[in-house]
This record gives structure tokens, C-alpha cells and sequence, in this order.
């Protein structure tokens, strides 16, 4: 596929931006972790201004823990709110978990209890989140590797009234569906089937390693090998139960080349056409 894709993108990071200025792939977008775009100044604020006038620019936070027991972070907040104003980004996202406690980092997506409890408290600390920026939000679904025993809701009925009663948008991964389907055994299409189209903005696509414990393979969102064949397919379900979302690769470890990366935002966009090309006409 040779034409200016439409709806999907990469993650741009670091490594490429030299390539990236110079070859202006014709991606539809590009999305960026906010974080690294905290500073004043430097190559990587030089970047984001240079190509924010040519590609609408998604931010993608993983620092914001919003299901933390501490008080939500004003001056992380305030850095991001900063950044909005410079970059006038088309989406702003972080996940729907925990990362800090006593004001440490853990530089880990932790899950939540999937309770009415944890529903009831991360609700109103996303509702201020969207007041303080003064716009939507979308959370993301994690890969996950423990549950609790406490839970009496599943994690697509979890992620959905999250986001249905705090107003926010849903970024649906579809490897981290596919990782914990997996992982903990049931069948990714009832959780895609749970989720209403309207909800979700963007979706991501992946890829992921695996390591063995207690004799059992396990899943792991690593981001750093090609989307394998059973997330493609995967992906092809989401489109036709949701529709045409935005869609972002990433690829954050061993990066391949960009023209390797890019091959991949084609192929999303080649099943996103057909997918929904076949869902309206079977409709």
C-alpha cells in the first residue's frame, strides 16, 4: 500500500526521529509518550514542533496512576496540561491502573481490583483529571499477569463503566486482550463484544514476548517483535464489532527500521478497510 493512509499510525520514538523528519512517511498520525516531552527545549521538543503542523499528534501518558491510593499528581498533571496547550494534540490517553504509591514510581502498569469499590473511587479522580485539562480523556486496557480475589466484576465490565459513568473515551489495545485472554484462559471476542463502539476513540496493536512459569507459558506486553497472526485476527473482529477507530502501532523495544514499522501501519490499515468494507456490506 503506497497511499497516504487514513486512520492508522505509529508511536514515534526517539531512534527514528532523524528518519522520520527526512522521509515524512505518509502515516495518517503519530502518537508520543507525553513524558518525554516534559522539558523546554532540546531535539525532542525541536521534533514534536516540526512535524505537529503536517501529523495530528496523539499524547500517550503512562505516569498518571490514576487507580493509585495517593493524591493525583497536580504537578505531573500541570506538565501535561503545559504540553497540550503547545502541541493541540487530537487525543490525550493514560491507562486504566495504579503505578505509584507514597509518591514512588514503580515504572510498572499495575491492574486493579475489578470491584464496584475501585469503580466508585477511580471514577471521580478521572472526572477531575478531564475538569483540570478541560477536555476528554481515553484510558487504556493493560496486559495483566495476577488477579484478585476480591474482584466481582469482569475486566471488560470493569474497563466499561469506568468509562461510561466518569465520561471518558476508551483506548482499546487489542495484543493486551489477546495477552490476558490467553494468559487466564477465556475468549477475546466476549470481552470485544462487551465493549460499546462508542466508547472507543483509538486502538493500539502490538507485539509481545513470552517466558515460562511453573511449566505454563505466559504472555508478556513487550512491544518489541512484530503483531503476531492471532492479533491481526484479533483485530479484524474489533473493526467489525466497533468499526473504523484510529489505530497506532507500537513498538518500543529492539526497534525495527521505520520502514519496517511503517509496513505495519499498512497492513492495519489494509484489514481496517476490508474488515469494515465486509462488515457494511454484510450488515
Amino acid at each position: 500500500m503506497e497511499s497516504t493512509l487514513q486512520l492508522t499510525g505509529i508511536g514515534l520514538r526517539a531512534p527514528h526521529y532523524d528518519a522520520f523528519l527526512a522521509e515524512r512517511p505518509k502515516v495518517a498520525w503519530i502518537e508520543v509518550h507525553s513524558e518525554n516531552y516534559f522539558g523546554e527545549g532540546g531535539k525532542p521538543q525541536h521534533v514534536l514542533e516540526s512535524l505537529r503542523h503536517d501529523y495530528p499528534i496523539s499524547l500517550h501518558g503512562v505516569s498518571l496512576s490514576l487507580g493509585s491510593a495517593d493524591e493525583l499528581n497536580w504537578q505531573y498533571l500541570k506538565k501535561i496540561k503545559d504540553l497540550i496547550a503547545r502541541i493541540h494534540p487530537c487525543l490525550v490517553s493514560d491507562h486504566l491502573c495504579w503505578s505509584s504509591v507514597d509518591g514512588q514510581y514503580l515504572h510498572e502498569l499495575l491492574p486493579l481490583p475489578y470491584t464496584d469499590e475501585t469503580v466508585d473511587y477511580i471514577v471521580p479522580r478521572i472526572q477531575q483529571v478531564q475538569d483540570y485539562l478541560q477536555r476528554q480523556i481515553l484510558i487504556e486496557n493493560i496486559a495483566s499477569y495476577v488477579r484478585y480475589e476480591n474482584a466481582n466484576m469482569t475486566e471488560w465490565e470493569f474497563l466499561k463503566e469506568v468509562a461510561m459513568r466518569s465520561g471518558c473515551g476508551i483506548l482499546l489495545d487489542i495484543n493486551n486482550i489477546y495477552i490476558n485472554a490467553t494468559n487466564f484462559n477465556y475468549n477475546p471476542d466476549i470481552y470485544l463484544s462487551a465493549i460499546p463502539p462508542q466508547l472507543v476513540q483509538e486502538m493500539h496493536l502490538s507485539g509481545f514476548s513470552s517466558t515460562i512459569i511453573n511449566e505454563k507459558e505466559i504472555f508478556l506486553d513487550t512491544h518489541n517483535k512484530p503483531i503476531v497472526p492471532a492479533v491481526w485476527h484479533l483485530y479484524q473482529r474489533a473493526i467489525q464489532h466497533i468499526g473504523r477507530k484510529p489505530t497506532i502501532i507500537e513498538w518500543d523495544a529492539d526497534l525495527p527500521s521505520l520502514e519496517t514499522l511503517c509496513l505495519e501501519a499498512y497492513r492495519a490499515e489494509k484489514i481496517l478497510r476490508e474488515s469494515y468494507a465486509i462488515t457494511k456490506l454484510t450488515a
